[in-house]
């Protein structure tokens, strides 16, 4: 009984220490004090039952504390950042030779799972879309309100029908509109070249948004006359920006109903990818049509796809249940 008061004494002490130096030495914020202070000190409360101190744990003891934060149901994340907490302490401690080791030196911290990435059902995506089109045709609507939501349905129709990136999107040539097969070459990260598709339906809208585009320019002048550029606009580059497309798009999830936090144009490429995967594409063609070097960055899409078929199962099976 009496070792816990006195090891819970000891490393109070050591702690303050530490605090002490990143507050004068590193000039830490006094909320970060205060967050290393909070693991620090459920560090030196595990220890304490344990029967030890931050001066002569050793790295089995490190080791039982990351797995009792693990039965606590702890986040790996969280997990991750006491043990950095722990491993500065005890590099302070063997700095200023408090201790003669450091027993974190060997201890890596739980790996972090990569996050699932967002992504959206078809029949949101759909809905967006639709949302995106209303008023296009109606000739009763301002030209500049028609050109504006004509412009938007062309780039939707475009993102997801291609996964493209965004910048590449709103980079595209004017040549693209003029491509005769279903087949747009892009160049992407690093200078490398790609065939991405266009379907009917994505060219569809950008004609109907070029001859929207056409009709302005012959009535005012209008931006875009004469642009090597298919979404032109005033800006520094002479293309619309993705900051501009990313609000637009905001604003059409709101029409339709969708949460504009969970709608993005990387949403959206997500979406063509992992919709591409359950429809059963090969992993390496989702690969080419992305751009990505390395296969290992489009498996990521395979887990949303496990996910969706592991609720399949647990919320349709007989037994899903039990």
């Amino acid at each position: 009984m009496g070792a816990a008061p006195r090891a819970k004494a000891g490393a109070a002490a050591q702690i303050d220490a530490f605090l002490a130096m990143l507050s004068a030495e590193r000039g830490a914020a006094l909320n970060t004090i205060e967050a290393y202070r909070r693991d620090l000190e459920d560090y030196a409360a595990f220890l304490a039952t344990e029967g030890l101190d931050v001066l002569d744990a050793g790295v089995e003891a490190i080791r039982a504390y990351l797995a009792d934060l693990s039965a606590r149901g702890l986040k790996t994340s969280s997990a991750a950042r006491r043990l950095s907490a722990v491993k500065q302490l005890h590099k302070f401690l063997y700095g200023e030779a408090i201790r003669a080791d450091d027993p974190t030196v060997a201890l890596s911290g739980p790996k972090r799972g990569r996050p699932l990435p967002k992504t959206m059902t078809i029949g949101d995506v759909d809905r967006l879309l639709a949302t995106a089109a209303e008023g296009v045709d109606a000739a009763e609507r301002p030209l500049g309100e028609r050109l504006r939501a004509a412009r938007l349905s062309a780039l939707l129709e475009a993102l997801y029908a291609s996964g493209l990136r965004v910048s590449e999107l709103v980079a595209l040539p004017a040549s693209a509109a003029r491509v005769r097969d279903q087949l747009l070459v892009v160049r992407g990260k690093g200078g490398k070249e790609r065939l991405v598709p266009l379907n009917a339906r994505s060219k569809a809208a950008i004609a109907r948004y070029l001859a929207l585009r056409d009709e302005k320019a012959a009535a005012d002048k209008a931006l875009g006359a004469g642009s090597p550029w298919l979404f032109p606009a005033d800006s520094e580059s002479g293309h619309l920006t993705r900051q501009a497309f990313a609000r637009d798009l905001k604003a059409c999830a709101v029409a339709a109903g969708l949460s504009a936090d969970k709608v993005s144009p990387h949403v959206l490429r997500h979406a063509f990818a992992s919709h591409l995967l359950h429809n059963g594409a090969d992993l390496r063609v989702v690969q080419q049509l992305l751009g990505h070097a390395d296969i290992s960055t489009t498996q990521i899409y395979t887990h949303v796809v496990d996910e969706r078929l592991k609720s399949l199962v647990r919320d349709l099976h007989p037994l899903g249940d039990e």
